[in-house]
This record gives C-alpha cells, structure tokens and sequence, in this order.
C-alpha cells in the first residue's frame, strides 16, 4: 500500500507542477515540470524529513517502484518503432541512418579524445585513462524518453523531427556497440587481457537477439490481433505484449563464453516497428496508446527526477570532469550532426537544429553505468559521479533546449497543444 501512496504522490506533485509552471508563465515542456517535481518528492529534499510514504523517503523506496520505469521505457520504445514504418524509412531511412552513426561516434570520439588530455592534466590518479575511455562511449547514448515526450506534447511536425525520432532509436545500438567495445579496452587497460568475446561477439549477439526477438514477438502479435473485433480488446492485447516483451528481454543465457542477453528498448522498438508496419490495426492502436501512456510517462519522469543524486556535488572533481564531460558531448553532438547532415544534403533547418535536439542522456546511459562498475571500485564509482551529475543537468535543460530547437525550426506553433487540448474539451461539451 505504501508504494501506491508513493507513486499516487509522484504523479499529483508531477501534475501540480505543470500546473505552477503555467501560473508562472514557465514556457518549460512538461517533461521539466515532472523531472523537477521528482527531486522536490526524492530522498534529497522532502525525504530529509524521513516521513514514511509521503513522497520517496529513500533510493530503496524508489527502487520498490522501479517496474513502472521499465514498463514506462518499454512502451516508449513501442512508439519509437511507430517512426519505422516503410512509408516513412523510404524518404528518411538512409540520412537517419548515415545521420545515427555518425553524431554517435562523434561524440564518443570528441568526449574520449578531451578526456584523455585531461588526463594528462590533472594527473593518473585523478582521472585514469579506463574512466577517460569508458566516458567516452557513454557518451553515445542519448535519451528517447524526454525526446518523444517534447514531441508529443507540442505536436511537432517537421523534417527536424522526421530525423529525430529514428536517429535517436538507432543510438542505442550503436551505443551499446561502441561501449561494449570501449569497456573491453578500459577493462585491459585495468589490467585485464583483451577478449574479442567480450569486446564484439557479445554486443553483436544482444543487437541481433533483441531485434530477433522483437520481429518474433510483433509478428506474433498481428496474428493473435486478428483474433478480436474491438479495437478495445485489441489495445489490451498491445499492452499485455509490450509487458511480456519487457519481461522476456530481462532474460540472460550463458552459453560458455558467450552470452544471450537482450536491450529492452531494442526489442520493443522492434516489436512496435513490426506491429506498425504489418498490421492493419496499428494506426488506431497507436493512437488509443499514446492516450493511455501519458499518466505512465509522467510517473516515468517524476521517479527519474527523484533519482537524481544530488550529492553529487559534494566532489569538486566530478563536477569539473562533468561540465568538461557535458560542454564537448554537446560539441560532438552538434557538430557530428551537422557534418553528416551537410554530407546528406539535409535542409538548412536540419543542419541548424537537429544536433541540439539529440542533447539529453538518461536511462541507456545509466545502464552503461551499471555495467561499467566491473572496472573497479575507484573507476566505478568516479563515472557513476560524473555520469549522474550530467543526466541531472541534461535532464533539466534538455527537453526545453529540445523544445527551443524545434520551435525555432518551424516544427512547433507556439501553443498549439493548449489550443488543442481547448478545442477537444469544446467538442466534448457539445
């Protein structure tokens, strides 16, 4: 009962501050209210008061809750998969693709190439060259959650966003390669041996099961679809798959030195790709979705806001390795989105744009984190620091440099969700 109480809290506090945000004439997205709202009910500020259920008192109250994270991740991934349709891949596919890999890399390469001089600067001890190389292939990652939300509340609508959506759902894989790779040298530089199981075989494999398993399961799902006649049904069914699909993908198999394992965004992406483009229902499907995920997203959020560390900032080191970390990923963001799109004679818009829309980083680089504890207790702990102090700052000025972005490029009208969301009420009340 008392984590009910907790997320009920979550998701009023999250709403109320919309609200405020409003009265104040904060023209910040939604996703910024929720994130901030989130710290107000976290263990760093009303949980110093240790009140039992009156808002997350602990980081273990909020790892009670944590299923509807991963839930909430997996069915953002589903809509994602919405954005490869083949209708829409035949006139986007290629650049997003050429676009994905580039600004991936770019960053990485940027942030690893700036850290290791730093290195040299401030001393082995205090920055070690595993931590330098591992940093770097986090920076890879960029966060689809806070993305789609911008999107989705101001209904844009653009060439900007057309590239948007997908770029930022192949930056998983390609992250997950690039890490991978970047974890296993970090791991030799450790004082390990170099394992081309580990380094590529094992990244390969999760990128091929998760999206054969994703294929599987959507196909699966169009058929059983055809089973029902109420589009009603046919959601509850889409929900219960995406659930199953997320269970399914926590999965892990050792197979000798190989193991089987699963990204849970990259199934669901690919279960959501196959559902949209073979079944005929998906179009209603997607829509009654959207509607019946919003409360689920804004919890999503509030839980992410209360697990940011705010203390973090007792470590001068990791806040000047951080800012270091945010200034040049932003820098290899943009300029590697700006090169390849130049390369791919995108629009002027897109050039201008997109790089700063592909900022934020949240949940897949804080899954990197995890991973990357295996260097060692110092190691560890100094890029969980840097890494949580950055998600913070992304976290909060992200959505609105996304929002900026995309309503200077012309993809969103000022107000217009306000606008809509008055005139659906209007409708209603006929």
């Amino acid at each position: 009962m008392e984590a009910l109480l907790e997320i009920s809290i979550a998701l009023f506090a999250g709403l109320m501050m919309t609200r405020l945000f409003k009265v104040m004439h904060l023209k910040f997205p939604d996703v910024t209210a929720f994130l901030i709202a989130g710290v107000l009910v976290g263990p760093f500020v009303l949980g110093r008061f240790g009140i039992e259920g009156v808002g997350f008192s602990s980081m273990e109250a909020i790892e009670k809750v944590s299923v509807l994270s991963n839930v909430a991740l997996g069915f953002i991934a589903f809509d994602i998969g919405n954005e490869f349709r083949l209708s829409q891949l035949k006139k986007t596919g290629r650049t997003a693709t050429v676009i994905g890999i580039i600004q991936a890399a770019a960053a990485a390469a940027l942030v690893m190439a700036v850290l290791i001089l730093l290195h040299f600067i401030l001393g082995k001890d205090v920055l070690p060259i595993p931590v330098a190389v591992t940093l770097g292939a986090i920076a890879s990652a960029t966060a689809p959650a806070a993305t789609l939300m911008v999107v989705r509340q101001y209904k844009a609508k653009g060439p900007v966003t057309d590239l948007l959506l997908p770029i930022v759902a192949l930056d998983d894989a390609v992250g997950l390669v690039i890490f991978a790779v970047s974890i296993g040298i970090a791991q030799a530089l450790e004082g390990g041996e170099l394992n081309a199981v580990s380094i590529i075989v094992n990244p390969l494999l999760e990128i091929i099961c998760s999206l054969a398993l994703g294929a599987l399961m959507g196909a699966f799902l169009t058929v059983l679809e055809k089973l029902f006649f109420s589009n009603s049904n046919r959601l509850s069914l889409t929900i219960a798959f995406v659930v199953m699909t997320i269970s399914i993908a926590s999965v892990r198999i050792p197979l000798g030195p190989v193991t089987v394992s699963f990204s849970s965004l990259l199934v669901c992406m690919m279960l959501g790709t196959m559902f949209c483009n073979m079944s005929e229902f998906s179009a209603d499907i997607m829509t009654r979705s959207e509607k019946w995920t919003a409360p689920l997203y804004a919890v999503f959020f509030v839980i992410s806001g209360a697990e940011l560390d705010l203390g973090v900032f007792r470590y001068p080191t990791t806040i000047l390795i951080g800012i270091v970390y945010i200034l040049v990923r932003c820098a290899g963001k943009y300029f590697g989105a700006l090169g390849s799109s130049t390369m791919m004679g995108c629009s002027p818009a897109v050039k201008k744009y997109l790089g700063i829309t592909l900022f934020p980083q949240a949940g897949v680089a804080l899954g990197m984190v995890i991973s990357a504890q295996v260097l060692g207790e110092y190691s560890g702990a100094m890029i969980r620091n840097i890494i949580l102090f950055s998600v913070l700052v992304y976290e909060l000025i992200g959505p609105m440099l996304t929002k900026m972005s995309l309503t200077a490029a012309g993809e969103i009208t000022q107000g217009n969700s306000e606008a809509k969301n008055r005139a659906r009420f209007a409708r209603s009340k006929i």
